[in-house]
């Protein structure tokens, strides 16, 4: 595990390639891209601005378990809206108590209205 006192960035992630879809992306297509990047979350972006998140998690109990079409599904009836966020100064401890607390696995990294990245429960430990 990293230290708990550094912080999200640059530590626990540097420079990332964000995989990102807006809300009318189905979710045929983010699973796809999660697949090629080998990643458990997408952003939802929508006019440069976050606007949810997606994950495996969702992918599973609302997709799945809910018998949706995932070629049909876009991202707004299935993500986290308004997903709770961490900012790059912040420090691993701080992103393990928010996860902790909130039982998310990825947070979006933001610096105000900038988004920078995504740490997951991996990258921290």
């Amino acid at each position: 595990m990293l230290p708990l006192e550094r912080t999200i960035i640059p530590h626990a992630i540097a420079e990332q390639v964000l995989a990102t879809v807006t809300s009318s992306t189905s979710v045929a297509e983010a699973a796809e891209l999660m697949t090629e990047r080998r990643i458990g979350a997408v952003l939802v972006v929508d006019k440069g601005k976050l606007t949810g998140i997606f994950t495996e998690r969702d992918a599973l109990t609302r997709v799945m378990a809910q018998g949706r079409d995932p070629a049909k599904t876009p991202m707004k009836k299935v993500m986290t809206p308004g997903p709770v966020t961490i900012r790059p100064v912040d420090t691993v401890s701080d992103a393990l108590a928010l996860m902790n607390q909130g039982h998310y696995r990825h947070l979006p990294v933001q610096d105000g209205d900038t988004l920078l990245g995504i740490v997951s429960q991996r990258d921290l430990y």
